[in-house]
């Protein structure tokens, strides 16, 4: 028994070595989502998902498919998740398609293709990001302010 013990532990480091990148948020494991309070949402024909404050939260949100924006938001230089966030998503014209209030820490949209603005802002600070999304991979967008004020 001894020796397979001492052949697990390089074999995990080996492991951790070679995926730093993922992280404990990330993981894939399946969560009680019974308790988790994401419900899946619509504003002007437009379905997402906001909230991710706690972790069976987080994940549940991470492990959503069928939604092709995703959005992050944080703060700090520890990339602290931020929770009250305003969001603009608008048609690259101009015209809004999805306004949210005090949204996140994470946002999952699913948008018809095309190339849109989004216009995050917390605490007075705005963050812009273009996103060109399609039917194929979502599209990632993080928005980092960098103090809290």
């Amino acid at each position: 028994m001894k020796y397979v013990h001492s052949l697990m532990l390089p074999i995990a480091a080996v492991g951790v070595l070679m995926f730093p990148a993922i992280s404990p948020t990330a993981s894939l494991e399946p969560i009680d989502s019974s308790g988790v309070q994401v419900q899946r949402q619509e504003q002007n024909g437009i379905a997402y998902l906001s909230g991710g404050v706690g972790e069976d939260e987080s994940k549940a949100i991470q492990q959503a498919t069928g939604y092709n924006l995703h959005m992050t938001f944080s703060t700090g230089p520890a990339s602290q998740y931020i929770p009250d966030v305003d969001v603009i998503i608008q048609k690259v014209e101009g015209q809004p398609v999805l306004t949210l209030s005090e949204a996140g820490p994470l946002v999952y949209v699913q948008l018809p293709p095309g190339k849109y603005t989004v216009v995050a802002t917390h605490k007075g600070e705005v963050r812009r990001e273009t996103a060109d999304v399609g039917s194929g991979a979502a599209r990632n967008l993080v928005f980092h302010w960098g103090t809290e004020n």
